[in-house]
């Protein structure tokens, strides 16, 4: 696991002409500890199988193991936009504007300082998977690039031998509250796939594969697939060089969110793979024969089913599944590398080259007033969902 969050490998970008020492899975700060149990046996009757590991509070960001290396969950109750598409000046008074992670009232500008959101930052080695609930994302890259996308659409982003990005979050609701949910999972990338070329693909809401199933009392579970399958359910293709993109990774991504009361079970996967179910809403959750207490993440035997059943405020959940990479992870900020070396490479390749430059006239663009999702891609071509 990385134990470098987010606002950490953004904030490094200062200290780019210094290499800090590097940190392994083997030499990182540890771990937060998770309280294990004795794994399942296959001899036990179905009814009393206990598929969980370990369980820990979560953390920020999320605690994951190989080949993700963490995922964040922003949750931010904006106010009304302006005519900038940020929040009125005044609102903005007590913030460290440009490092405001302090949540203060609900939400955080991060490193924006009139948008809030994420100016341009570079990265290298690994892939962002970005998974939108509310609200809206304005993309822009050193690509040329740019997107506007939100509300149930997912960005999944190769970064590969380096791109510079903007991630920012426009308020474009000048009548009422903008409020802002996502999830954005960082997942490695093999030692022969780091330096591939940079490349995004979009899922646009209503393609995602998804769907409701009900129990014997009629309770309802509802699971949207980012990656992997689902019973007859198959995700899209990620980037092709990604490590979900080979089937036999068993790479999964699913929001699951379940009714108060629904029972629902969770198949099993490959024997080897790394799964655990991050608990961030809801409480009383059964997971077999235990109770989850709120906002856990819960390491579970990938290749035993987990049988699920909400409490009375129900439950939602995000999975995340894979088989390991098992190669040394070095992170610098943005660069996830397998070596320190290449860690000094990644820096001095962004200080000579900027990963193609930056096209966009300021750090942090936005792309107008209007709610229409699309994506421009570096050829020119625009694609927006059905």
């Amino acid at each position: 696991m990385s134990n470098v969050s987010r606002r950490q490998a953004l904030g490094q970008l200062a200290a780019l002409p210094v290499v800090a020492a590097a940190c392994t899975r083997t030499t990182c700060a540890k771990e937060p500890a998770m309280k294990t149990s004795q794994s399942a046996t296959s001899l036990a009757p179905p009814a009393t199988i206990d598929p969980v590991l370990a369980v820990a509070p979560l953390t920020t960001p999320w605690q994951t193991f190989d080949p993700f290396l963490f995922c964040m969950h922003h949750n931010d109750l904006y106010p009304a936009g302006q005519s900038d598409l940020g929040p009125a000046r005044e609102r903005l008074s007590g913030r460290a504007v440009g490092q405001d992670f302090s949540g203060k009232d609900g939400w955080s500008m991060y490193h924006g300082q009139v948008v809030p959101g994420f100016p341009q930052h570079p990265h290298r080695g690994f892939e962002t998977v970005t998974i939108t609930r509310k609200g809206l994302v304005d993309h822009a890259d050193s690509l040329g690039a740019a997107a506007r996308y939100g509300e149930g659409d997912v960005q999944w982003l190769t970064a590969g031998e380096g791109i510079q990005h903007a991630e920012m979050f426009p308020l474009l609701h000048q009548d009422q509250p903008n409020h802002g949910e996502l999830f954005q999972v960082w997942l490695n990338l093999p030692a022969r796939r780091k330096m591939v070329a940079p490349y995004f693909t979009m899922f646009w809401a209503d393609q995602i594969p998804q769907q409701t199933f009900a129990d014997a009392a009629g309770h309802e579970t509802h699971v949207r697939v980012i990656a992997g399958s689902l019973e007859h359910l198959h995700a899209l293709a990620p980037p092709p060089d990604s490590w979900a993109s080979q089937p036999g990774n068993d790479v999964a991504i699913w929001t699951i969110t379940l009714q108060p009361g629904a029972t629902w079970t969770v198949p099993p996967a490959q024997i080897g793979s790394n799964r655990t179910l991050y608990l961030f809403e809801g409480k009383d959750l059964r997971i077999g024969p235990r109770t989850i207490a709120e906002r856990q993440a819960v390491r579970i035997q990938a290749d035993q089913p987990a049988v699920l059943q909400a409490g009375p405020a129900g439950a939602e959940l995000v999975l995340l599944q894979g088989r390991p990479i098992g190669e040394p992870v070095v992170q610098h900020g943005p660069f996830v590398m397998n070596s320190r070396q290449e860690i000094v490479q990644a820096i001095r390749d962004y200080q000579r080259t900027q990963f193609g430059s930056w096209p966009w006239p300021r750090n942090d663009p936005v792309h107008g007033n209007e709610l229409k999702h699309f994506a421009k891609r570096p050829d020119g071509v625009i694609e927006r969902p059905a």
